[in-house]
């Protein structure tokens, strides 16, 4: 297999790669403050692509976005001066050829940089097109991190007979305001003597090669063309040429085009000679150089043939460069660079590689450092190949949302020294590129892992794995977005979690009943939590945002249902409903309707929170009659509590009681009274076709329910029977018409209905069949759980609250009037919605909280007025330490003693208070009011009054006050002037 070369020759191909995607990098020519390089190309299935050259020429051009030779460090930093005195943050060192310039972040953070070349007394402004010119060069990472690059051969270094190199730098660093600029003036010595006969630079903006001066050859030839090419050319020397020793040039493109030097110059280029040697620098992508590809890698050439004067008389020397665009290769793990091992535009011969050198960042690597890092630098027959671990150290990942998905992408700069010597010559070649490096945009989605424990009530979300240089800006609730510190304030935690490699994690918590969370029933016992969230991202410093979405969702059974009760008197059923812990969130069946207001209304519908109650009288439309007795109605209540959307019975009743009715009445004169009562056997009755055994006999009285009979016991067909000592009037109570029945009646023999009447005249009694039903189950409760709050008082060492005396430093010793600070806080506990609120405090000669004397400190949440050195409260703010200012109170008073007749009592003091614990949504009367709610005085009656009911209540506790103390406090008696 083979390819043309582009000059003429033919040239065997590279050999075929593995059978997956690659990507092909080309180099990005840079700008003094440009570092990027882009990926242009890709290699797909062992062929190799390479970019179009002037389109990354056009891309590069946009790069040349700045003034001079200014650029932005640290973006999204703080604001910072440095002192100019200070080179902490610069170190300088010697790599070769090349002087390295390291520059901190620390050092350049929120500040322009300028850079200024220093050569003596002369100060040059290094903008990129005179740092390309220069020989000088700078790298960049997005944080501020900064690296400068200087040839040995750049045109502001003084050269000592090309052994010794003195080179200064001045960087400026120009703040916000023009008066804020640091100045760092940067000297460093380097001595190198390795000089090869001809030294190439590829650097990341410019091509430099230079050539020992030996005593000129006369007929000497440029590679690709003659003498008798240039006999047009050689004409009398310029005089501006006269200070450099170089008079004209002549680039090959490969067609010639000649320039004198100050032409030269003006195009862009550097031509420079010392005592032994020539230079001579080219930026990329000029109009004279030319883009070409060996052995499948781009590469930017440069050639020239130099004319310059020499004790002699006029020589030329022919000078090229070649140095790679291309020739990357990328998997998810490793970065192989790939540069030609014979570069034919500097070869017309056979040669022998001497030295194999790979590097990182301008520094040379022995093969120890190489191995531990895991760089390989091998040679094939068409290439020279590094191969680098993605993620190696001496590298960076930078974060990155194109489309606002997250990816990453690894940049480093590795170096490559090749020493190389033609066949049959003692000329030796020196070949450095520096080529940094970076990955092509890799997706890392974010994953989500819910880490929820039911049981415990609180979703708990871990989102990673991110870069450093992420950070969580929001999150998007249910309810609308909230910052991390909004979230926080709300009592949801938001952490950040690093790892050893530099990665990091977030993680949020969230309890289940919050306001954002949203839930439904799929059962009637379990509840389903649903958090939908989006976590906002931004990267820095660039603050590009990116967001990713997380639903999580648990179940529980924890629904808690709502209790049916009931009780009868004579006359009513009465009703009690307990809601469960999903509220009022069901309808109500009374017997065969739903509750509506009108029946709530007449029923005498009472709620609460919690509860909510009817009473039903027993012949109210909406109850059962079950049995009827001469003297009783047994009436039954049915009640219904269901879920309408799923139809689900949440809770039942069925009451059933019995009520006095006399039914039937037989008096002296012979007359028989009688109810008929519709009962729930017979439901299809209608008591007003009700007779007696003489159907003629009809009820005197009757609507939906009830029918009334009154008829002498000698009618409507009464029989009457003899038996010992009584009289027995009996007759029968049914529907024997089938005018009536209809198709629902079938037996004429046996009516539907059927209640016998009997009246004793020896003792009235009355007899009657009976109708039962079948009783319901009720459903179970729930109880209630109960727990205990914990709370401490501590001293302070002084009003910043962050240092407290430990046990161990007790008894502490103060000065009179000296300010004692003292903090109470409620532990163990995350609520807001509780507070803490001081009730009273005081202070005793002994430990007992409840011995005389004493004095009060805060007398019903507010300091004691009869107190000249007034008790000061202190306000609690949120901050690392307190999660919920309302749980902690602050307050101070100034040291004392008691005294009696001018002698004093005793030197120490002890402290103690009443804590009340209060809900902030219920805030009821006395202490839970607030912290000194009323601040006015009172009169010394009524204080007194009160310090007695204190006094009392001094040794008691109760379920919402906390009695805390502290002390002993010691008096120092010696003077403190």
């Amino acid at each position: 297999m083979y390819k043309s070369a582009g000059d003429g020759s033919v040239n065997q191909s590279a050999p075929s790669l593995q059978s997956w995607v690659y990507f092909f990098v080309g180099r990005g020519l840079l700008g003094f403050h440009c570092r990027v390089l882009s990926v242009t190309a890709f290699l797909s299935f062992s062929v190799w692509l390479h970019s179009d050259f002037n389109m990354r020429r056009l891309e590069n051009i946009l790069l040349w976005n700045l003034m001079a030779a200014v650029i932005i460090l640290g973006q999204a930093r703080p604001n910072g001066k440095l002192n100019s005195q200070s080179n902490s943050g610069l170190r300088s060192d010697c790599a070769g050829n090349l002087m390295r310039l390291s520059l901190d972040k620390a050092l350049a953070v929120g500040n322009q940089l300028e850079v200024e070349a220093i050569n003596g007394t002369q100060h040059m402004v290094l903008t990129p097109s005179l740092a390309a010119q220069c020989g000088y060069s700078m790298e960049s990472d997005p944080w501020g991190n900064t690296r400068i690059y200087t040839s040995l051969m750049s045109c502001y270094v003084d050269n000592k007979e090309d052994t010794t190199f003195n080179i200064g730098l001045r960087l400026k660093m120009n703040g916000q305001s023009p008066s804020d600029v640091v100045s760092h003036d940067v000297t460093q010595t380097c001595s190198y003597t390795r000089w090869a006969s001809k030294e190439i630079l590829c650097d990341r903006n410019y091509m430099e090669v230079s050539n020992h001066m030996a005593i000129p050859v006369p007929q000497a030839e440029a590679k690709g063309h003659t003498q008798e090419d240039d006999s047009k050319l050689n004409a009398i020397p310029d005089a501006s040429g006269e200070a450099h020793g170089i008079w004209k040039m002549t680039f090959y493109t490969p067609e010639p085009v000649s320039m004198v030097l100050r032409e030269a110059e003006q195009a862009g280029y550097g031509a420079m000679t010392t005592s032994s040697r020539l230079v001579m620098r080219s930026p990329y992508n000029t109009a004279e150089t030319y883009s070409e590809d060996v052995a499948g890698i781009p590469m930017e050439v440069f050639k020239v043939s130099a004319y310059h004067k020499t004790p002699h008389g006029l020589s030329m020397v022919n000078l090229a460069a070649a140095c790679p665009t291309g020739g990357v290769l990328f998997t998810e793990d490793v970065i192989s660079w790939h540069v030609p091992r014979r570069v034919t535009p500097l070869l017309d011969g056979g040669h022998k590689v001497i030295e194999m050198h790979m590097g990182i960042n301008g520094q040379k690597l022995d093969k120890s450092q190489m191995a531990t890092r895991g760089y390989t630098l091998t040679a094939t027959d068409f290439h020279i190949v590094i191969e680098i671990p993605v993620g190696s150290p001496d590298g960076y990942f930078k974060s990155h949302a194109p489309d606002y998905q997250y990816h990453i992408t690894y940049s480093v700069e590795p170096m490559l020294e090749v020493l190389w010597r033609i066949d049959n010559s003692q000329e030796d070649t020196r070949y450095k590129v520096l080529f940094p490096i970076t990955t092509p945009l890799m997706p890392r989605p974010p994953h989500s892992q819910d880490h929820t424990v039911p049981e415990e009530r609180v979703f708990s979300v871990h989102v990673g794995t991110f870069l450093h240089d992420v950070e969580l800006r929001n999150i998007t609730f249910s309810t609308g977005v909230l910052t991390v510190e909004e979230s926080r304030a709300r009592g949801f935690t938001v952490q950040e979690h690093g790892f050893p490699n530099g990665t990091k994690t977030f993680s949020l918590q969230v309890p289940i009943d919050a306001a954002v969370v949203l839930k439904h029933n799929p059962e009637p016992l379990v509840t389903t939590y649903f958090l939908p969230l989006v976590f906002g991202f931004i990267i820095l410093p660039e603050e590009t945002p990116f967001a990713h979405p997380v639903d999580v969702e648990t179940s529980l059974q924890d629904v808690v249902l709502p209790t049916v009760t009931g009780t009868c008197d004579q006359n009513q059923f009465y009703i009690s409903v307990m809601y469960g812990n999903q509220g009022n969130n069901f309808q109500t069946m009374v017997g065969p309707r739903q509750l509506s207001p009108e029946m709530a209304n007449a029923y005498n519908f009472q709620e609460n929170a919690t509860h909510f109650g009817l009473i039903v009288p027993y012949n109210a439309i909406d109850t059962a009659f079950e049995l009827i007795t001469s003297d009783s109605v047994k009436a039954r209540l049915d009640l219904l509590l269901y879920e309408p959307n799923n139809n689900w019975v949440l809770a039942d009743l069925y009451l059933a009681c019995n009520f006095p009715l006399t039914t039937t009445a037989c008096y002296p004169n012979g007359t028989i009274a009688v109810w008929a009562v519709k009962v729930e056997s017979v439901p299809n009755l209608i008591p007003s076709w009700l007779t007696l055994k003489d159907q003629s006999c009809k009820p005197v009285f009757s609507d939906d329910r009830f029918a009334y009979f009154s008829f002498s016991a000698d009618s409507c067909g009464t029989t009457r029977t003899f038996f010992d000592n009584y009289m027995m009037y009996e007759n029968e109570i049914g529907l024997y018409s089938n005018d009536h029945k209809g198709a629902a009646y079938t037996s004429p023999i046996d009516p539907d209905y059927r209640q016998t009447i009997s009246c004793y005249y020896v003792v009235n009694d009355t007899q009657t069949i009976s109708f039962s039903y079948k009783p319901r189950s009720s459903e179970p409760t729930a109880e209630i759980g109960s727990g205990q709050l914990m709370v401490q008082m501590r001293l302070a060492q002084d009003a910043s609250y962050e240092l407290f005396y430990q046990a161990e430093d007790y008894p502490v010793v103060k000065y009179l009037r000296q300010p004692l600070y003292f903090e109470v806080e409620l532990m163990q506990s995350t609520d807001p919605q509780l507070e803490l609120i001081l009730e009273n405090c005081w202070a005793t000669l002994q430990e007992d909280r409840t011995s005389l004397p004493s004095w009060d400190i805060i007398v019903d949440s507010c300091q004691n007025h009869d107190d000249s050195y007034a008790t000061i409260f202190h306000s609690v703010m949120s901050d690392t330490r307190v999660a919920v200012p309302s749980h902690i109170k602050r307050f101070s008073i100034k040291m004392f003693t008691f005294t009696k007749d001018e002698e004093v009592l005793k030197d120490e003091i002890y402290v103690h208070c009443d804590a009340v614990i209060c809900d902030t949504n219920n805030q009821a009367d006395g202490a839970c009011r607030g912290q000194c709610v009323n601040p006015t005085g009172m009169s010394n009656s009524r204080h007194q009054r009160i310090k007695e009911v204190r006094m009392e209540r001094r040794g008691a506790d109760s379920t919402h006050q906390r009695q805390i103390s502290t002390g002993p406090i010691l008096l120092n008696t010696q003077s403190n002037l």
